[in-house]
């Protein structure tokens, strides 16, 4: 059995609404999530790959943006061989794997679920090859890119993910499932300003930051509280009640960065600017009463979520208050999208 090629996907980051922050076993969640899929922020990834029978064990070459990066290619490696179970020709492969970001890595924009997202697209396109099928198999490509980030699940998700078990029909810990077409179309085309308070890469990682959940006084409320908020969130957004999606909105982000500051040890990554910039949306919600909203990931940077409709009033705004705030200006002008796409 011999086969080659290359492939290469690109795939996007998303933004959790509600938050899955703790995991059990193999990559499991603790509580539900659900985010939106990105348009702008993506990874791709390409995988030249030539798998033979006669070859014993599996070879592995990383690069990152065109450059030699030992610990994620660490981790890529280990990733690879706990897979082997779903995909035993890659105990037979070499394969070449290549990188790069449309924004800061490991800044908290949910990299890693781009980054690992575009691979298991990759593999399970080779999966196609091989066996001479047709269709990508999403709820595999969700399944393995959980395994190499919680977060991933969602990523290969057009639209909307939801991730983790729950009273919604179809759920499941092991893949993400999609819930665009069950929300309002306002959230189809939803804007994300993603403003970099800082690029610089985060000082925790979130794998340490969900392994401290697992000693947490705070746990089990937060999984409760986390399960709860998912039902009130999809119920609001089926109806479009933007009150109720910004109070959750906003709510989760301070409960996951507080739950960092009550963790042992305990971290901070919010900045000053983080703050300046979440009373600025506060203040301007209130004297505009355009229904603009912030979130965030386990890092400092904001995502500042609002409808499409909106986007010439808020433009001046943040260019003129925002901005200022934000790393050497940069603000990522980011939507909802289709998810991964296959390149040529």
């Amino acid at each position: 059995m011999q086969y080659s090629g290359t492939v290469k996907w690109a795939s996007p980051s998303n933004i959790a609404l509600v938050k899955y922050w703790g995991k059990h076993g193999r990559q499991l969640p603790r509580n539900g999530s659900i985010s939106l899929t990105l348009k702008e922020c993506i990874s791709e990834t390409s995988i030249t790959y030539r798998i033979d029978s006669a070859q014993q064990g599996m070879e592995v070459d990383f690069t990152f943006e065109g450059k030699q990066n030992p610990a994620f290619s660490n981790r890529i490696e280990k990733y690879l061989t706990s897979i082997q179970d779903h995909l035993p020709w890659l105990r037979n492969a070499k394969l070449n794997i290549e990188s790069q970001n449309s924004f800061p890595h490991s800044s908290g924009i949910a990299s890693s679920a781009s980054a690992m997202s575009a691979i298991a697209m990759c593999l399970v396109d080779i999966k196609r090859t091989i066996e001479d099928t047709i269709e990508i198999d999403t709820e595999l490509s969700s399944n393995l890119a959980r395994l190499g980030s919680g977060s991933a699940a969602r990523s290969v998700i057009p639209l909307i993910g939801q991730w983790g078990a729950c009273d919604l029909e179809g759920s499941s810990d092991d893949h993400a499932i999609a819930y665009g077409e069950f929300v309002d179309p306002i959230f189809h085309n939803y804007h994300d300003d993603i403003c970099i308070v800082s690029a610089a890469e985060k000082s925790v990682s979130s794998t340490a930051g969900h392994g401290l959940m697992d000693k947490s006084v705070f746990a089990q409320a937060r999984y409760t509280q986390a399960n709860n908020r998912l039902y009130a969130i999809t119920s609001a957004m089926k109806t479009a009640d933007l009150d109720q999606f910004i109070s959750i909105v906003e709510d989760e982000a301070l409960t996951l960065h507080g739950l960092m500051l009550c963790s042992e040890p305990s971290f901070v990554l919010l900045e000053p600017n983080t703050i300046k910039i979440i009373e600025a949306i506060r203040t301007y919600r209130k004297e505009s009463k355009i229904p603009v909203c912030f979130t965030l990931d386990a890092g400092p940077n904001i995502h500042m979520l609002y409808p499409a409709a909106y986007a010439k009033d808020i433009a001046d705004w943040r260019d003129t208050i925002i901005k200022p705030f934000c790393h050497n200006g940069r603000i990522i002008k980011d939507e909802v999208g289709y998810g991964p796409n296959k390149l040529h």
